[in-house]
């Protein structure tokens, strides 16, 4: 069973029971109908990133389904969450990209979306042999990963909220959905 397809999606929700505010999360997400099961962190070799639309109209309520998945929730007034999957996918057709996730207090959706995508690009570019000082700032290492050629695409996916002033649970969720085949599509 290999993913043959990919897609991002994001969402929050707010509730005075935790478990409540995540369930909205999902719904705000899309994924809320399907049995999700955290996988680790790989994007198969010719896995294509498709949009969130084309990629809900490929699973169905019940179905079991793969997902990278960074989640966050405060019941403090103001507090800022963030949940965020990155991705890097190498040149290669036969090589493998990496996914990952970030889940965060206090950071913008910028700043935790550049964290989660400088992850997977880390993760990728040492197990090809790219070498770069990892002290380096995050722009800087995007640049010198993609001059090699051998890292074409990076991206991220971000949810942040500020905690619900009157105290309910906020949770942020943001997923990278892995989707079997192109074949199961449904019209909506």
């Amino acid at each position: 069973m290999i993913p043959k397809y990919f897609f991002f999606t994001k969402g929050v929700g707010k509730h005075k029971e935790q478990l409540q505010s995540f369930e909205l999360a999902l719904r705000d997400a899309g994924i809320q109908m399907c049995n999700l099961v955290s996988v680790s962190s790989i994007v198969p070799p010719g896995c294509e990133l498709v949009t969130r639309e084309k990629g809900l109209k490929m699973i169905y309520p019940g179905e079991i389904t793969f997902v990278v998945i960074a989640r966050n929730a405060t019941n403090e007034p103001h507090r800022l969450v963030a949940s965020s999957v990155g991705v890097a996918i190498p040149s290669g057709k036969n090589q493998y990209g990496y996914l990952s996730e970030h889940h965060s207090f206090g950071q913008t959706d910028e700043t935790a979306g550049d964290y989660a995508e400088d992850l997977a690009a880390t993760m990728l570019a040492t197990t090809m042999g790219i070498q770069f000082d990892p002290e380096t700032a995050w722009d800087e290492r995007k640049q010198l990963f993609k001059t090699t050629g051998l890292i074409i695409k990076t991206a991220n996916t971000t949810q942040s909220a500020a905690g619900d002033k009157n105290g309910l649970w906020t949770t942020t969720v943001a997923a990278a959905v892995l989707v079997p085949a192109e074949g199961n599509i449904k019209e909506k």
